[in-house]
């Protein structure tokens, strides 16, 4: 792969690193009441477009081809917002004996209260053969399902900013997220053939939105001296990122091919990167909501920023391992098919 082809898979990734360096560079621009005005640019309208653009995107008509695996929906949905937290809320008490940044510790909290992606899952389960469908199911409904329980979560583990209290947290919730949405979704109600012929790019709109966030996020940062990361704490936090998507991958595996679980092959790969993948597009500007306020706010973000590109490094290593095994469980299923004559 060319030098430039590398550039257009990766841009995202790079345009991250390009709007941190930005923000170091000159954070006066996007600071709280600086001339972008993130205050209200992003606060409100940068967060409407993109949930407004999910609901545009999100085929929600494909939902009903996979409703009914009820079994794998419990165990995807409750493993994402009940396990996970949960795991990594007992496993930050004992990091939090080290000498790790805290609010780090915190950033990886909220990694786990996160809800799944609305793409890379289903791209990564699609890229093995995997069930398509359901994986498709739990992305969207976890995405929905997220906009209630995420900021719950959020709120239960770690609270909120003293300056922003639980009512308006919900109502620019309400206003910000759950009203874009609906109204993306009214929308594709009656564009939907429009939509699907054209083929917008609304994953790049996104994505462009969202690193605007990002760079106004590391602005806060960068314009506070108080405010300050180092590589040690960074890296383990990195070991413990993979250390984590690996751990739970594992434990799902182990738990879907039991005997007697019910779930086929093709249901286990869906399972196994829905449970653990989490969405960096719905996460930030919940962040940036719930936790409006806080100095460290860019800190906590930085165990999502880390997050998000290693599932997609992660999962695509374990493409070939996981399609070679697809493969084999389904000769051995065409083997034992076959009835002597």
């Amino acid at each position: 792969m060319g030098l430039l082809a590398r550039i257009r898979k990766e841009w995202f990734i790079i345009g991250i690193v390009v709007v941190i360096l930005s923000a170091k560079l000159q954070p006066s621009f996007g600071v709280k009441g600086g001339p972008l005005r993130p205050e209200y640019t992003v606060s409100y309208v940068a967060v409407s477009v993109i949930f407004f653009n999910s609901g545009l995107s999100l085929k929600s008509e494909e939902l009903t081809s996979a409703v009914l695996h009820f079994r794998l929906h419990l165990l995807v949905q409750s493993f994402t917002l009940i396990f996970f937290p949960l795991a990594v809320w007992l496993l930050l008490k004992l990091l939090a004996l080290t000498a790790i940044n805290p609010w780090l510790l915190k950033g990886l909290q909220t990694v786990g209260c996160m809800p799944p992606p609305v793409s890379s899952a289903v791209i990564l389960t699609k890229a093995v053969g995997g069930n398509e469908a359901a994986a498709i199911f739990n992305s969207a409904f976890g995405s929905f399902l997220g906009i209630v329980v995420t900021p719950v979560l959020l709120l239960l583990f770690l609270g909120s900013s003293s300056s922003v209290p639980f009512s308006s947290i919900f109502s620019q919730l309400f206003m910000t997220v759950v009203v874009p949405l609906l109204l993306g979704q009214l929308c594709r109600r009656f564009l939907r053939e429009s939509l699907e012929r054209r083929k917008l790019p609304f994953g790049t709109v996104s994505s462009f939105i969202l690193l605007v966030i990002i760079y106004t996020t590391f602005c806060d940062t960068f314009s506070s001296p108080d405010v300050e990361l180092e590589p040690t704490s960074l890296l383990v936090v990195v070991l413990t990122i993979f250390s984590i998507q690996l751990s739970f991958m594992l434990i799902l595996f182990l738990f879907t091919r039991r005997s007697g679980s019910g779930f086929t092959p093709a249901d286990t790969v869906a399972i196994l990167f829905c449970s653990t993948h989490k969405s960096l597009t719905l996460g930030i500007p919940m962040l940036k909501i719930v936790f409006s306020g806080y100095q460290q706010l860019s800190v906590m973000s930085v165990p999502l920023l880390i997050y998000h590109p290693a599932q997609i490094l992660l999962g695509s290593l374990l493409v070939p391992s996981f399609k070679a095994w697809m493969t084999s469980r389904q000769k051995a299923v065409k083997l034992t098919s076959i009835t002597p004559i």
